[in-house]
């Protein structure tokens, strides 16, 4: 089995779910409004400066979901997708996942980005595979934290790892797409790393490496 792995924001996006949840909590007034737009403006500021605390983020961005029923949550998400998601969805995303499916190949996202915000964007792209930051959840209700190890920088490495033993799987022949230098670790990990319209500080280790540079944008 051949891996096809792919980051999701800024990469089979045009944008970013995390930031955009963020974004709509704001717009339909779920949280304080001008307090909750400057933490995530900040946040997302240090994550592509290559600054972010993972943790403090995740303890800022998971506190929605633990304040709200899953029902609540869930009817929000729906809209949510209509709203942030469907315009952020790229034709030549579609074309390379296509691609790959062509070639028998098996695809898999492995984002920072919660389960909660990713796991229906994952379904609307088809990629039954899904590694993602996961948000505890005790008795039905999230709680706030985390569960596990973030898939964020090395994190993704070492989620990757656990899911290859768990199955019995390989990196031989896989590739990795990704926008940015926070995914440096795992592009490095596999034979075939691709930087899709990546940060300016990920175009420089792709071109001292000679990885392929592609668009998707456009």
């Amino acid at each position: 089995m051949t891996l096809a792995i792919f980051d999701l924001d800024n990469t089979l996006l045009a944008g970013d779910s995390d930031h955009a949840w963020g974004e709509f909590l704001v717009e339909e007034s779920i949280v304080d409004a001008e307090e909750y737009r400057q933490a995530n403006d900040r946040f997302y500021e240090d994550y592509l400066n290559g600054e972010l605390d993972i943790m403090r983020y995740l303890s800022f961005a998971l506190q929605p979901l633990a304040r709200h029923d899953t029902e609540q949550l869930l009817a929000w998400r729906d809209q949510f997708m209509a709203k942030k998601i469907q315009p952020m969805m790229l034709a030549k995303a579609k074309a390379l996942l296509d691609s790959h499916r062509a070639e028998g190949h098996t695809l898999m996202i492995i984002t920072a980005t919660n389960r909660f915000v990713t796991e229906p964007v994952a379904e609307l792209l088809g990629i039954g595979h899904l590694i993602a930051t996961e948000p505890e959840m005790v008795n039905g209700r999230y709680t706030g934290e985390v569960a596990g190890i973030p898939s964020f920088q090395d994190g993704k490495v070492a989620r990757l790892n656990d899911w290859l033993e768990s199955t019995g799987e390989s990196l031989e022949g896989a590739w990795f797409y990704s926008d940015s230098h926070n995914d440096a670790p795992l592009l490095r990990k596999v034979e075939n790393p691709v930087a899709v319209d990546p940060d300016p500080t990920l175009e420089n280790i792709a071109k001292e490496n000679g990885w392929k540079i592609m668009s998707l944008r456009g």
